[in-house]
C-alpha cells in the first residue's frame, strides 16, 4: 500500500510513524511548515524528494497512491478530501471533517457514490475501553439504558494550549469547541447504544477567557515580565519551558525546534505566550447538552475547559444495574440491582497509555485492511461519523438560538 500524508504536525507524525510500523510506504507528505516537514522526513525516513510545502504539488503522485491520510486544518478537509476522491483515493481523514454540515454530507455521498472508503479518525471506537464498556450494555447485565451521564473533562493547561492560544481557538478558522474536541463522544453515543439522536437542547459558552477577566497589568506576552507570574495556572513559561531535553506534547507543538532557546524565542511574541486572557479565542469553554435518542433515552453530556484532569467520565443508569467509568484509569464500576454487589473491571494499563487509549494503531489497521480489501472488520465509515457531526451542529445552533433543535 502507498500513501499521501497531507499535514506534518502532531497528528501527521502520529499517522507517518504508524505507517512505517505496519509496512505502508509514503510516497508524498506536504506541509506549508518547512521546518516540521522536514522533521518529518528526517524522523520517519521520507526522502527530501517526496516533501512538499503545497499539498496540490503533493497530489502530482497520487497516480501511485492507493490512499490519502488527511491530517491538515479543519477548513482545509474539504477541498483535500474531494481532491483525493476526485482522482480515486481512499481517505483517512482527521476529525471533524468539516466545520460545514453541507460540507460533511457531500464527502459522505461522494464517498459512497464513488465506492471509495472515507474513514473518519473516530479512534475511540477503537479503544480497547469503551470496547469493553460496548460489550457490557451489549450482553444486557444492566438492562435497557435510560440515561447516560458522561463529561469529556479537558484539562485547564488542555485547554489554553489548544483551544484558547491553538490552532481550535477561534471558529473563524477551526470549528466550534463541541465539533473540534467532542465529536469523539458524540460518536461514541451512537456506537455504545446503538441508538440515533433525534433532538438537543444545549447551554454554554465562552465565560472565563476573556479580557474583561485579565488580571491588572498583565502584559499581552508572559515573558514580558507579567506579575502574576507565580499566581496564573496559565502562566505559558510554566507549561512550556519545564522540559529540558525529553520534549513532548503538548510542548512539543510550539516550536519545530525544540530546544530550550527556540521555544523560549517562540514565547516571546507566538500564540502560545500570549496571555489567556487577551487572544483572538471565542470558542466555548464550557458546554453541557442534553440529547433525546431514539427509544427516549437521554444523555446529558458536559464538556468543561477547567478540570485538574484530562480524561472522560461517565455513569450509565440501566433498568437492571449501573455503570461508573473513568477512562484514565482504564476502569469501570459496574452493579446489577438484584445482588448490589460492585464488580470492578479494568483494561491493560499500557493500552490506556498508548495513544487514544490504544485506538490510534488499531483504527490505522483497520483502514489498511480495508483499503487492500478486506472490509470485515470495519468498525466505522463516514455515514456512521456523520451522525456525531450533525450532532454537534445541532448542539450549536441550539446554544446560540436558545431554543430545542430536532435532528
Amino acid at each position: 500500500m502507498k500513501t499521501i500524508i497531507l499535514g506534518a504536525g502532531g497528528r501527521g507524525r502520529v499517522y507517518a510513524r504508524l505507517c512505517k510500523q505496519y509496512g505502508v510506504e509514503v510516497i508524498a507528505v506536504a506541509d506549508p511548515d518547512i521546518k516540521k516537514l522536514k522533521k518529518l522526513g528526517e524522523d520517519f525516513e521520507v526522502s527530501e524528494d517526496r516533501l512538499f510545502a503545497d499539498w496540490k504539488d503533493a497530489m502530482s503522485k497520487a497516480d501511485d497512491a492507493d490512499a490519502l491520510i488527511n491530517a491538515t486544518p479543519d477548513r482545509m478537509h474539504y477541498e483535500t478530501t474531494m481532491s483525493a476522491m476526485e482522482r480515486g483515493l481512499h481517505v483517512l481523514l482527521e476529525k471533524p471533517m468539516s466545520p460545514s454540515e453541507e460540507e460533511c454530507i457531500t464527502m459522505v455521498e461522494t464517498a459512497e457514490k464513488k465506492g471509495l472508503i472515507l474513514m473518519i479518525c473516530h479512534v475511540l471506537r477503537y479503544a480497547p475501553f469503551f470496547e469493553m464498556l460496548k460489550d457490557i450494555l451489549s450482553s444486557g447485565r444492566i438492562g435497557d439504558i435510560i440515561n447516560l451521564e458522561w463529561t469529556e473533562n479537558v484539562s485547564y493547561w488542555h485547554f489554553a494550549h489548544s483551544y484558547v492560544r491553538g490552532a481550535f481557538r477561534n471558529e473563524e478558522t477551526s470549528s466550534p469547541f463541541i465539533l473540534a474536541k467532542s465529536c469523539h463522544d458524540l460518536d461514541l453515543f451512537g456506537y455504545i447504544t446503538g441508538r440515533k439522536c433525534l433532538s438537543v437542547s444545549s447551554e454554554g459558552g465562552l465565560t472565563h477567557f476573556t479580557e474583561a477577566n485579565k488580571p491588572e497589568g498583565a502584559p499581552k506576552y508572559c515573558l514580558d515580565g507579567c506579575p502574576h507570574e507565580k499566581t496564573c495556572p496559565h502562566f505559558a513559561p510554566a507549561l512550556y519551558m519545564k522540559q529540558i531535553s525529553n520534549v513532548y506534547w503538548p510542548t512539543e507543538t510550539i516550536s519545530a525546534d525544540t530546544s530550550f532557546p527556540a521555544r523560549y524565542r517562540a514565547l516571546e511574541n507566538g500564540p502560545f505566550g500570549c496571555c489567556v486572557y487577551q487572544c483572538d479565542n471565542n470558542v466555548a469553554d464550557h458546554q453541557t447538552a442534553v440529547y433525546t435518542m431514539e427509544g427516549g433515552m437521554t444523555i446529558d453530556f458536559n464538556m468543561i475547559g477547567f478540570s485538574s484532569e484530562n480524561t472522560r467520565t461517565f455513569r450509565v443508569f440501566g433498568t437492571r444495574g449501573d455503570i461508573r467509568g473513568h477512562l484514565d484509569k482504564g476502569e469501570l464500576e459496574l452493579t446489577e440491582f438484584l445482588s448490589m454487589e460492585k464488580e470492578i473491571l479494568k483494561v491493560n494499563e499500557e493500552e490506556i497509555k498508548s495513544s487514544h487509549g490504544g485506538g490510534d494503531a488499531r483504527l490505522v489497521k483497520d483502514f489498511i485492511d480495508a483499503v487492500n480489501g478486506d472490509t470485515a472488520d470495519m468498525r466505522t465509515t463516514a455515514r456512521l461519523s456523520l451522525q456525531s457531526h450533525l450532532m454537534a451542529f445541532a448542539a450549536e445552533k441550539s446554544r446560540k438560538e436558545g431554543k430545542r433543535i430536532y435532528i
